[in-house]
C-alpha cells in the first residue's frame, strides 16, 4: 500500500532538518590561564572537541575575581566568580553557586567533569537535578593538596582516607568514569571506589610534538641557554615534583659531562632550589625558564637532550609524553603511572636514589648513539597517545551514556 502523501512530506522534512552537533559542557576547577597538567588537558580537551564539530562550553572558575562569559579557541567558556587562596596568595578559588540556570541555558548533552572540587560538585548536582548524564574524569591524588595545606607526616595518611572518601562519594553520582592510565584505574580500586573505571589517555597532539631535524643550539639560543647538553623537566615547581633530586643529582654528571639543568614552569619551590643549586655549587649550571607559552613548547623541547620526572604522584604525565613524541630519553621516578611511559626509552629509578638519578642522566648524555635509541623508541611509545584517538572515544563514551 502506498504511503500517504502528509507521511511522505513529513519523512522529507524529518531528513532535511541539520543534525545538532553534539553540545558538551565541560566542568573544571582549573583551566589555563592556570598552569598545571589538569588545566592543560581540560583547554586541549574542550578546543580538540570544538575543532572536531562539537558546541562545546567550560564552566571554571574567573582567573581575574568577577565571573565572566567569553568565547575562546572556539570554546565557549563560562568563568564564575572566585577570590584569592589565603594559603596559597598565588591561586583562588571558587565562590560556591547553583549552577541550575547555566546548566537550563546551555542545554548539554553531556557534563564532562574534570574534578570533585567546587565547580565539579556543583555542576554534578546541577546536571543531576536536569537529568544530564555524566562523564567524570579523575586526575586528583591526596598528594596534589600537601603542597597547599602543610600537614605534618603523620596526618597526612588519615587526611589522605578522609580525601579519598569524598571523592568517592562526588564521582560515585557520575554514569561513567574515566582516568588517563591503567595504573590510575586500579589506584581508585585500591581506594575502594566500586564502580568501573575505563581508562583513556590525555593523548598528544602528534602533529605539534615531533623530533626536530635543525642544531638543538638553535632552540637553546631562543631560551637563552648555553649551547650545552641539557637535561629537561616541564611542569609546576612544588613539592610533589621533587625537584631538589635533579639539583643534586647534577654535580654527579658534571663528574662525567659538561651539562646544565633547565626547569620550564612556575611554582613555589624555586626560590629553595636556586638556594640549594648555589649550595651545592650548580647556580651558574641551573636555568629556570618560568613559563613557556604552549605554542612554544615544542621548541622546549627541541633544546634538551634528556627527559627528567622525578615526581611520585603522576597519574600520567602529559610533559613526559610530549618529551617522548619530541624523540627524548626519559629518566623518571618508578612511582605511579610514570613505569607505563618507560620500556626501552629510558630508564627508572627509586624515588629518593640520587646517585641512580645521576647515572642514568650521565649515561645518556655521554653516549651518543644510546641516545638516539632511546629517543627513538620514545617517538614510537608516543604513538600509543594520538589525542585523535583520545578525542573519538571520548565522542563514543558521549553517545553511550546519551541514549
Amino acid at each position: 500500500m502506498a504511503m500517504p502523501l502528509h507521511r511522505v512530506s513529513d519523512l522529507a522534512d524529518r531528513a532535511a532538518a541539520p543534525v545538532r552537533p553534539r553540545r558538551i559542557l565541560i566542568s573544571s576547577d582549573t583551566y589555563p590561564p592556570d598552569v598545571n597538567g589538569a588545566a592543560y588537558f581540560t583547554h586541549r580537551l574542550a578546543t580538540g572537541l570544538a575543532a572536531r564539530g562539537n558546541e562545546v562550553h567550560v564552566i571554571c572558575q574567573s582567573e581575574a575575581g568577577p565571573a565572566s562569559a567569553d568565547v575562546l579557541d572556539g570554546v565557549i567558556v563560562h568563568r564564575l566568580r572566585s577570590a584569592p587562596l589565603l594559603v596559597h596568595p598565588t591561586m583562588r578559588f571558587t565562590v560556591p553557586t547553583r549552577l541550575d540556570r547555566l546548566v537550563a541555558r546551555v542545554k548539554p548533552d553531556v557534563l564532562h567533569t574534570q574534578g570533585h572540587f567546587v565547580v565539579g560538585r556543583a555542576a554534578m548536582a546541577a546536571a543531576r537535578r536536569a537529568g544530564v548524564p555524566i562523564v567524570a574524569t579523575n586526575h586528583f591524588m591526596p598528594d596534589n593538596l600537601f603542597q597547599f595545606v602543610h600537614l605534618p607526616d603523620r596526618l597526612r595518611a588519615k587526611a589522605g582516607r578522609l580525601a579519598w572518601r569524598d571523592f568517592n562519594r562526588v564521582f560515585s553520582r557520575a554514569d561513567h568514569i574515566t582516568t588517563p592510565t591503567p595504573l590510575a584505574a586500579k589506584l581508585l580500586a585500591d581506594q575502594g571506589f566500586a564502580l568501573t573505571v575505563e581508562p583513556v589517555s590525555c593523548g598528544i597532539d602528534l602533529g605539534r610534538f615531533h623530533p626536530h631535524a635543525e642544531p638543538k643550539a638553535w632552540a637553546r639560543k631562543r631560551f637563552d641557554l648555553p649551547d650545552r647538553p641539557t637535561i629537561l623537566f616541564v611542569g609546576r615547581l612544588d613539592e610533589e615534583k621533587r625537584l631538589d633530586e635533579i639539583v643534586r643529582a647534577l654535580p654527579l654528571v658534571l663528574n662525567e659531562t659538561d651539562a646544565q639543568v633547565a626547569f620550564v614552569g612556575k611554582g613555589n619551590q624555586r626560590a629553595e632550589l636556586e638556594r640549594l643549586a648555589r649550595r651545592i655549587g650548580v647556580g651558574e649550571r641551573v636555568f629556570f625558564l618560568g613559563f613557556v607559552p604552549d605554542e612554544s613548547m615544542p621548541q622546549a623541547y627541541a633544546a634538551a637532550d634528556v627527559f627528567a620526572m622525578p615526581g611520585v604522584a603522576e597519574l600520567q604525565s602529559i610533559a613526559t609524553l610530549e618529551a617522548m613524541a619530541t624523540g627524548l630519553p626519559v629518566v623518571a621516578a618508578d612511582a605511579m603511572a610514570l613505569p607505563h611511559l618507560v620500556d626501552d626509552n629510558g630508564y627508572l629509578f627509586q624515588p629518593g636514589d640520587v646517585i641512580s638519578l645521576g647515572r642514568h642522566l650521565t649515561d645518556i648524555l655521554t653516549d651518543d648513539d644510546l641516545r638516539a635509541r632511546l629517543g627513538k623508541a620514545s617517538r614510537e611509545l608516543a604513538l600509543t597517545h594520538d589525542d585523535k584517538t583520545s578525542l573519538a572515544r571520548f565522542e563514543q563514551i558521549y553517545d553511550e551514556v546519551a541514549r
